[in-house]
């Protein structure tokens, strides 16, 4: 029968990513048509999977080779795409660096809390900002940028303000001496180096589980009896 364990490791990807939905809104609202395609992609290869290992439970229960070998084919087709998204992202890591801070500095620039445009990407990046005690991407003076910030003198965004429980979203009232001074930008870089050996940890773990789950597809896909039709009367 399909692996079980692999549909269980998608499942708690899937809470996971769900739990950090908010993260996810600040690229799929950006203007980044190359960001915006990934996560569509990531959707539906999902979804693709989800259905995969429906049709592969079916046909292990009712011992249909058919089934089993379609969800071979396209376990082993997800894992080859894992295995070659890991090597584009290792290898265009600094294109993507900058494209991620072209469309942070964006935000920066346009966010606006009256204005409902961009309300699910400004609430986002107020939500990294709170929750990771940094300003700005590179540090609090990119705010310099947003006209509202320019034009004022002491106002700021709430996310940016130390010790701010009360409200982490639109402006208030603060001086630079009350902001957090590291940039995003450090704080994302450091949360991955410190948890490096347990995101590797997932990924090896994820494809030793799909893989396990190919070759008992396939084992049980060549111990499956054809049917003898010789036994079948002729007319």
């Amino acid at each position: 029968m399909p692996n079980y364990n692999s549909q269980h490791a998608q499942t708690a990807c899937a809470y996971w990513g769900s739990y950090k939905s908010d993260t996810i809104i600040l690229f799929t609202d950006s203007s980044s048509s190359s960001l915006k395609t990934g996560a569509y992609i990531l959707i539906a290869v999902g979804g693709v999977t989800l259905i995969m290992g429906f049709l592969g439970c079916i046909g292990a229960v009712n011992e249909v080779r058919c089934l089993l070998g379609l969800y071979f084919t396209f376990l082993l087709l997800i894992l080859i795409a894992q295995i070659t998204a890991g090597v584009l992202i290792y290898v265009y890591r600094d294109s993507l660096k900058t494209e991620t801070s072209g469309i942070i500095h964006e935000l920066i620039v346009v966010y606006n809390p009256e204005d409902t445009a961009n309300v699910s990407a400004e609430a986002t990046w107020d939500y990294i900002q709170h929750s990771l005690n940094c300003c700005g991407w590179y540090n609090y003076q990119n705010w310099t940028e947003n006209p509202i910030v320019k034009n004022s003198t002491d106002l700021y965004p709430c996310s940016c303000v130390v010790k701010n429980a009360s409200e982490s979203e639109g402006f208030c009232n603060s001086t630079v001496s009350n902001l957090y001074t590291d940039g995003c930008m450090q704080k994302v870089e450091s949360w991955l180096q410190d948890n490096l050996a347990i995101i590797l940890g997932v990924c090896v773990g994820v494809g030793v589980i799909e893989l396990i789950g190919l070759v008992l597809s396939i084992c049980l896909c060549r111990n499956i009896q054809n049917e003898d039709y010789t036994k079948v009367p002729k007319y």
